[in-house]
């Protein structure tokens, strides 16, 4: 059958965040154009990157349609529900829930705990009779499966007993039989993984989510179930089982007062990571049986991945799950059910790589001394070292080192600043000065030039110190508007003054250039235009004048020859 992993990404709301790579304990991430992509051969599908993301970009595979036709086919389909259940749907009897999961069809609906006390009862019977050593648990899949990758010298230590999950299921086809079909509800993801590898015990494996979700859909409101409608649990209910869903669970299970075994628990990848980081042979216990109760999730269970945020892993969460724990053991029950399964390593081993190779990386982000590697973990990667492998395996982008980025910012920036043919200036909401240029302190006296020459900058001093345009900056600040421009006389210059806001009603900058000599030129240009217009007009003035003058003359001369002109032809 051709499934997807159990965990994917939705790389269009994904944004470089690294959260993802800082949490997930086997940094199964690769960064491909700033989206976090999971490593299927790495991960473990403990959910990490599910619980943390904070964009809901990573998602668990979504089972629900599958199902659906699975209950649709006809085939008989009973429901596993995990212990947790009591701390996701709280203050809801478990007669309410089976009522309402049998409701969409299930043939019945039974506790995954059965399963986990087959579990503790074949464990007990198998520590009775061990040598010393240490034996770590094998009822969180994403532990084993770690264990099988990344500490893998100990997986020999692994008992081998299948998960409560699996064992449960043999339980249920042992009381209805082989052609049932078996569908899992539960906090897990790595409970997917379980599925795919054995389908022939286990059909789906979806979350307490899914459930909830595929409820609302049929209009199935568990609460408002009656009474006197809540179906029992089958083949029966679960007892000490139940105390598996919180840290420690499984060793109250399995203690015995006349037992020679050291009970320790650990939860959490990370904390199992280190706690596994010796060689098998030098932590060997040859006094006494030590045995570990290893879950991936931190707390158990109860801290599982679609555990709602507000209350998984909460102290009320963990008195929900024991409050029906008796404190009785598995240790009396019959081991007859066949659970036995071997764990075999699966190494997911480093390639080799080399130190120049590693220096090389270094390099790239601007990190050539052991000073330059801040081990700030920005990108995700515990040190500078481990990201510059991550780098040279392709898991990894250059633009990942925040420092780096920050530091490239910064040089163009400074010199953008330093060498901007004009004044350049930033104050912040205070009008203090947060950076300028050499430029800038120019544009003022001696004194000034020296102070920026003796300090390298005036970052801190008081913009009104300097310039006579504060109260320009001082309303750009108030304004937080678009750039404004203005021409201000100062002393004895006149200055161009572009404002610009950085950040509204924060920080503002300004770009001042000296005009003055640009400004004088045009006034004489304008002058000079201004005095030729005005002996054209006077010269316009002289030529009207003495046109008039001409005209009158002209015209009298006129009048006299044409009356001298009548006189004549009257005599006629």
């Amino acid at each position: 059958m051709n499934l997807h992993f159990p965990v994917f990404t939705t790389e269009n709301i994904c944004h470089d965040c690294y959260k993802c790579i800082r949490h997930c304990p086997c940094k199964a991430i690769r960064i491909v154009d700033g989206r976090a992509g999971v490593i299927q051969d790495l991960c473990v599908a403990c959910g990490m990157c599910v619980k943390v993301c904070p964009a809901h970009a990573k998602k668990i595979r979504p089972d629900l349609a599958r199902a659906r036709m699975l209950l649709g086919s006809g085939k008989r389909v009973y429901a596993s529900l995990a212990p947790s259940f009591v701390s996701y749907f709280k203050n809801l009897p478990p007669g309410a829930l089976a009522a309402a999961i049998k409701k969409l069809g299930f043939a019945g609906v039974s506790e995954t705990a059965l399963g986990a006390q087959a579990v503790s009862a074949e464990t007990g019977a198998f520590l009775a009779k061990a040598e010393p050593g240490v034996y770590i648990s094998s009822a969180c899949p994403a532990v084993v499966d770690f264990v099988k990758k990344y500490a893998p010298a100990y997986a020999p230590n692994v008992t081998s007993v299948l998960s409560p999950l699996l064992s449960h299921t043999k339980i249920l086809r042992r009381e209805f039989g082989d052609d049932i079909g078996v569908v899992f509800f539960g906090p897990c993801v790595a409970k997917k993984n379980e599925s795919d590898r054995h389908q022939e015990l286990l059909d789906l494996a979806l979350t307490f989510a899914d459930l909830e979700e595929w409820l609302a859909s049929e209009n199935i409101d568990p609460a408002r179930i009656p009474a006197s409608d809540y179906q029992p649990m089958v083949p029966e209910s679960a007892s000490e089982g139940k105390i598996y869903a919180v840290e420690g669970g499984l060793n109250d299970t399995l203690r015995d007062p006349a037992g020679d075994v050291r009970y320790l628990a650990v939860s959490g990848l990370v904390n199992l990571g280190r706690m596994l980081r010796d060689d098998p042979e030098a932590a060997k216990s040859r006094s006494c049986k030590i045995f570990i109760e290893c879950l991936a999730c931190a707390g158990g269970c109860v801290n599982g991945p679609v555990m709602p945020k507000q209350q998984g892993g909460t102290l009320s969460s963990v008195i929900q799950v024991a409050r029906d724990y008796d404190g009785s053991t598995s240790l009396n029950r019959p081991t007859d059910l066949p659970i036995r399964e071997t764990v075999t390593a699966e190494p997911q081993l480093e390639p080799e790589v080399d130190e120049a190779a590693i220096k090389n990386a270094l390099a790239s982000v601007g990190k050539f001394t052991p000073a330059d590697e801040l081990n700030c973990g920005g990108c995700g990667y515990f040190s500078c070292r481990d990201f510059a492998k991550a780098l040279i395996a392709n898991k990894a982008e250059v633009e990942m080192c925040v420092s780096h980025l920050r530091q490239l910012a910064q040089k163009k920036s400074n010199a953008l600043i330093r060498y901007i043919p004009a004044g350049v200036v930033i104050v912040d909401r205070h009008l203090k000065i947060v950076e300028c240029n050499r430029h800038f302190a120019e544009l003022f006296d001696e004194d000034t030039v020296l102070a920026y020459d003796s300090c390298g900058s005036l970052a801190g001093a008081e913009l009104s110190a300097f310039a006579d345009f504060s109260d320009l900056m001082a309303a750009a600040l108030l304004s937080g508007g678009e750039v404004q421009r203005h021409n201000q006389v100062c002393g004895d210059k006149i200055l161009n003054i572009s404002i610009f806001t950085i950040s509204p009603h924060q920080c503002v900058g300004a770009i001042i250039q000296d005009v003055t000599s640009i400004e004088l030129h045009r006034e004489q240009v304008s002058e000079k235009a201004r005095a030729v217009i005005r002996k054209n007009i006077i010269t316009v003035q002289k030529i009207a004048r003495n046109l008039g003058e001409h005209m009158a003359e002209t015209e009298i001369l006129l009048r006299e020859v044409a009356g001298s002109y009548t006189e004549i032809k009257g005599k006629r």
